[in-house]
């Protein structure tokens, strides 16, 4: 008898303690990534010139993101556009930009996945029916002080 009760004892101390693991594992899982802040990265300049510097600005209301993207348009000069779509799901973000050029819109959409400091992922756009990506890194600014 006294037996049995030791069992049931040490079976109930390890579906506990099994119980509790898998609770923090989810928790651990449902965690959500900060976006929020300032995110930057180059890419080479057309044609052998100046590597071009981009600037994302981020910022996770709940479950919304917004911000905006700053970069070279052609002759060098900064053109900001707001982010579109913008979505964060456990480390996972997405968002679109829209641009404006000779009277023609072009969205490029992003897709990432965030790792610390650092976001990494792909940039799709649609050109004349052909669907062009590449690879985006952007790495987070820390704040001045």
């Amino acid at each position: 008898m006294k037996r049995s009760q030791h069992a049931l004892a040490a079976l109930t101390q390890i579906v506990t303690c099994a119980i509790l693991a898998l609770g923090s594992v989810a928790q651990a899982q449902d965690k959500k990534a900060d976006p929020t802040g300032t995110w930057t990265w180059t890419t080479p300049g057309r044609n052998g010139g100046p590597d071009r510097k981009s600037t994302l600005k981020l910022k996770l209301e709940g479950d919304k993101l917004t911000g905006t993207l700053s970069a070279p348009g052609r002759g060098g000069q900064s053109n900001d556009a707001a982010i579109a779509d913008g979505k964060l799901k456990g480390d996972e973000i997405s968002f679109t930009v829209t641009r404006e050029f000779g009277g023609n819109k072009i969205t490029a959409k992003y897709n990432g996945k965030i790792s610390g400091e650092s976001i990494k992922g792909k940039i799709e756009t649609e050109r004349n029916g052909q669907t062009n990506s590449r690879d985006w890194e952007a790495k987070r600014e820390t704040e001045k002080k």
